[in-house]
């Protein structure tokens, strides 16, 4: 049985979406080149065909300008992340967003400015749900 579209970017689809909210629209030798600039030295050809299978998984929008595709995001940063984190935290953490958080202290440097960002932010949550 075939399966369906992915319901998240894969990792150069993810590199391309990055290009896209930093500058949109973009024709495809301008996101080529960005990529190219990033590390990623791609074919056009494979470039091309990545931002039509983007374009079918409904992730862009594309038009056609001046004889050329020109592409722009249809989905925001924000909507990615958040579908892929809480993809993570249902299958990784069974829904646990305690053990998220714990697993990012674990993993990662956090200095002192950061905890007392991440104090200020868990005090605000709380006020939003008492509230």
């Amino acid at each position: 049985m075939a399966r369906g579209p992915a319901e998240h970017p894969t990792v150069l689809e993810l590199r391309i979406l990055k290009v896209l909210w930093e500058q949109a629209p973009l024709p495809v030798r301008e996101i080529r080149q960005r990529l190219t600039d990033g590390g990623r030295n791609l074919a056009h050809t494979s470039v091309i065909t990545t931002l039509n299978t983007m374009f079918a998984k409904r992730f862009l929008k594309r038009s056609n300008q001046a004889n050329a595709f020109w592409f722009a995001p249809r989905v925001t940063r924000d909507e990615v992340s958040r579908r892929m984190l809480g993809d993570i935290v249902d299958r990784v953490f069974d829904g646990s967003t305690s053990a998220v958080v714990l697993s990012l202290f674990d993993c990662s440097e956090i200095d002192e400015d950061e905890v007392k960002e991440l104090r200020r932010l868990f005090n605000r949550k709380v006020k939003e749900k008492e509230g």
